[in-house]
């Protein structure tokens, strides 16, 4: 398919990632709230999880998944 001018000019809709929490691999996770400057903090639902850093790449998500689980069946 040939793309013409118009075609390009055109703003692309942005991808929506998943984000997943980097300790626990949960999508279950969600912008902290409160005070503005917490915008850029995540919190996770599943383990408690508060901060900066966000994970976007579902294959390692999937092992980190893999790894809490076992961490919480060997502590019960």
């Amino acid at each position: 398919m040939n793309e013409t001018k118009e075609d390009k000019a055109k703003p692309k809709p942005k991808e929506r990632t998943i984000k997943f929490c980097p300790v626990c691999g949960s999508t279950d996770i969600f912008f902290a709230s409160g005070l503005p400057q917490l915008r850029s903090l995540w919190d996770c639902r599943r383990c408690g999880y508060r901060g900066a850093a966000i994970l976007e790449d579902g294959k390692l998500a999937g092992k980190l998944e893999e790894e809490y689980a076992k961490k919480r069946t060997t502590k019960h």
